[in-house]
C-alpha cells in the first residue's frame, strides 16, 4: 500500500534521486563543454538544464519504459530529450515578454545570468536537440519507433500542446477564464508533455494501445493535479523552498485554480485527480508502483 499524502516515502525519494542523478549524467554527456567561439550558447544551455529540478518527466519516461522492459540507455536518452523540451519551455517562460521571472531552481534565470538573446537561442537549441536525440539509432534501432517518438513529441510541444497552452496563459492576463478553460490551458501547457513522457516509454517498448492510453490518461490527471498544487504553492510557499518567484500569477491577474475555486476546493480537486490517475494504472496489475507513489507525492510536495 502506498503511504498517505502526508507521510514520507523514502523509497520514492531514493528513486527520484536516482533518476535525477541519471538524468544529470545523461544531460552532461549530451551537452559537453566546448571551447568553440559560440561557447556562451552552450553555457546557457547547461545553466538552464543542469543542477536542479525535480526531473519528474524523466522519472515518468524511465518508469513507464520499465513496464515494457526497455533498455535503460534508450529510456535515459528519451528522458533527457523530454527534459530538454521542458527546460526550453522554462527558459522562454521566464523571459520578460512572458513571465519575467528572475529565479528558477534556486538560481538566476537564463536571461538574467546571460542575456535575453542568449536565453532565446538556448531555448531554441534545446528544443531542436531533443528531436535530434530522438532521431538517432542509439535511441531505437527501429526507424518507425523513432518517427513515432518525434511525431508524438512534436504534437505535445506545439500549437495544440505546450506552446498553445502558453498562448492561452498569456491571454489569461487580460481575460478571466472559467474553470473549464483553465483546465484546458493546463492540460495543454503541462499535461501534454507529461503525457508524452509516459507514452514514450510505451512507444519504446512497442506497447499496445490500451497500455498507451492508460499511461496518457494517468499523466493528464497527474499533470492537472500537479498544476493545482503549483497554484496553491504560488500563493502560500516561500520562494526559498520552491526555488522560484512566487505570486507571479496573481500579480499578472491570471485566473488560476486557486483564484477560481479557493484553496480548499483546489486541494480537494487535486486529491480527486490523484485518485483518478492511480486508477488508470490498474491495467498494469500492480507493476506500476512507483508511478502510483509519484501521484501521492504530487499532493505532499512543498516545492
Amino acid at each position: 500500500m502506498a503511504p498517505s499524502p502526508r507521510e514520507a516515502d523514502p523509497e520514492l525519494q531514493t528513486e527520484l534521486e536516482k533518476v535525477a542523478e541519471a538524468t544529470e549524467k545523461t544531460i552532461r554527456h549530451l551537452l559537453p563543454e566546448t571551447d568553440l567561439a559560440e561557447n556562451r550558447l552552450f553555457l546557457a544551455m547547461r545553466h538552464g538544464t543542469l543542477g536542479g529540478g525535480k526531473r519528474l518527466r524523466p522519472f515518468l519516461t524511465m518508469h513507464s519504459a520499465s513496464l515494457f522492459g526497455v533498455d535503460a540507455l534508450r529510456s535515459r536518452r528519451v528522458a533527457a530529450a523530454v527534459e530538454f523540451v521542458h527546460c526550453y519551455s522554462l527558459i522562454h517562460d521566464d523571459l520578460p515578454a512572458m513571465d519575467d521571472a528572475k529565479l528558477r531552481r534556486g538560481k538566476p534565470t537564463v536571461h538574467i545570468q546571460f542575456d535575453e538573446a542568449t536565453a532565446i537561442l538556448a531555448g531554441d537549441s534545446l528544443l531542436t536537440l531533443a528531436f535530434e536525440i530522438l532521431s538517432e539509432p542509439e535511441t531505437h534501432e527501429d526507424p518507425r519507433v523513432r518517427c513515432e517518438l518525434i511525431r508524438a513529441l512534436a504534437r505535445a510541444a506545439g500549437g495544440h500542446g505546450m506552446a498553445g497552452g502558453q498562448m492561452l496563459d498569456l491571454i489569461g492576463e487580460d481575460v478571466e477564464f472559467d474553470l473549464g478553460t483553465i483546465s484546458r490551458l493546463q492540460r495543454m501547457k503541462t499535461g501534454k508533455l507529461m503525457a508524452f513522457a509516459c507514452e514514450a516509454g510505451a512507444i519504446l517498448g512497442k506497447g499496445n494501445e490500451p497500455h498507451r492510453k492508460a499511461l496518457c490518461n494517468y499523466a493528464f490527471d497527474l499533470g492537472l493535479a500537479f498544476q493545482v498544487t503549483d497554484d496553491i504553492l504560488d500563493v502560500e510557499a516561500d520562494p526559498q523552498d520552491t526555488g522560484k518567484d512566487s505570486g507571479k500569477d496573481s500579480q499578472a491577474g491570471k485566473s488560476t485554480f486557486v483564484s477560481t475555486m479557493g484553496k480548499e476546493q483546489a486541494r480537494n480537486r487535486a486529491e480527486m485527480l490523484v485518485h483518478q490517475a492511480i486508477a488508470h494504472l490498474k491495467i498494469f496489475d500492480g507493476r506500476a508502483v512507483m508511478l502510483q507513489r509519484l501521484a501521492h507525492y504530487v499532493l505532499e510536495r512543498r516545492a
